[in-house]
């Protein structure tokens, strides 16, 4: 006859075997899901990138939750906002859309502002490697003649360099977002 020990430590090991089963189980797709918000984030960011009308003077931002997509900022013309949205709606795993980017007014005053304040900056030579990429990282955000500085720079110099170059006639107000970064 077996020991009544030997018979409940059985039933114990594949008790123990199954949570840890159904743990291991959940533990790894939640990793998955982390690691799959994280690479939607860069394919989302990657199609914003490479939209063709998608310039310095547009800002964009990104948040992925669950899959789900938020967008915020402000573009220059309205076609953008709908265009940027409907790419990032193509891209395979986005659940749910939400497109909070703003258009900025239309306005000849701000379209100056944002030429000058664009050769101030990437026309001195502490910023021309920036200037020759493809998607330069310091975006000129211009309403109602105050600009705002996003994006990102290498920097703490460079970043307040970027400030004071922005500083021209005519902006009411010039307010620095710009983020250290190791841009390559």
């Amino acid at each position: 006859m077996r020991s009544p020990l030997l018979v409940v430590l059985p039933r114990l090991n594949l008790r123990f075997v199954t949570v840890l089963a159904v743990a291991l189980l959940f533990s790894p797709s939640m990793a998955r899901a982390q690691a799959s918000d994280d690479d939607l984030q860069r394919q989302v960011i990657g199609a914003i990138r490479g939209y063709s009308n998608f310039t310095i003077f547009d800002d964009v931002s990104v948040a992925v939750s669950n899959r789900a997509v938020t967008l915020t900022g402000r573009v220059t013309m309205p076609f953008k906002r709908n265009d940027i949205a409907a790419r990032v709606a193509k891209i395979d795993g986005v659940k749910d859309l939400v497109n909070g980017i703003e258009v900025l007014p239309v306005s000849i005053e701000d379209s100056r502002l944002r030429m000058r304040v664009a050769q101030a900056i990437y026309g001195n030579s502490t910023f021309w490697h920036y200037a020759s990429m493809v998607n330069p990282p310091i975006h000129i955000v211009v309403e109602r003649s105050r600009i705002t500085l996003t994006g990102c720079v290498n920097s703490e110099v460079e970043r307040m360099l970027a400030y004071a170059l922005a500083q021209v006639d005519g902006a009411l107000s010039v307010a620095n977002e710009l983020r250290l970064d190791k841009i390559r």
